[in-house]
């Protein structure tokens, strides 16, 4: 039978429970566990991402001058 995943939460407090009863007990504390590496993200969708933010920010920066055109205009 395979093992089933725990949640990262529930590891810790597993973890945090085997140190408290280390510590009660006298027991030389458990090794580290490795660290797992987070997945590396496609590099390919980090240009065409940054691109569509600019053209969000030039958009909007466009609509705030002609909301501001059209105040101006407007107290005259």
């Amino acid at each position: 039978m395979a093992a089933k995943k725990k949640s990262v939460l529930g590891q810790r407090v597993n973890e945090l429970e085997d140190a408290v009863t280390r510590m009660f007990t006298g027991e030389a504390p458990a090794p580290k566990t490795k660290k797992r590496r987070k997945a590396k993200r496609k590099a390919a969708a980090k240009p065409a991402a940054k691109k569509a933010k600019k053209t969000a920010k030039k958009a909007k920066k466009a609509a705030k001058k002609v909301v501001r055109k059209a105040k101006r205009k407007a107290r005259r």
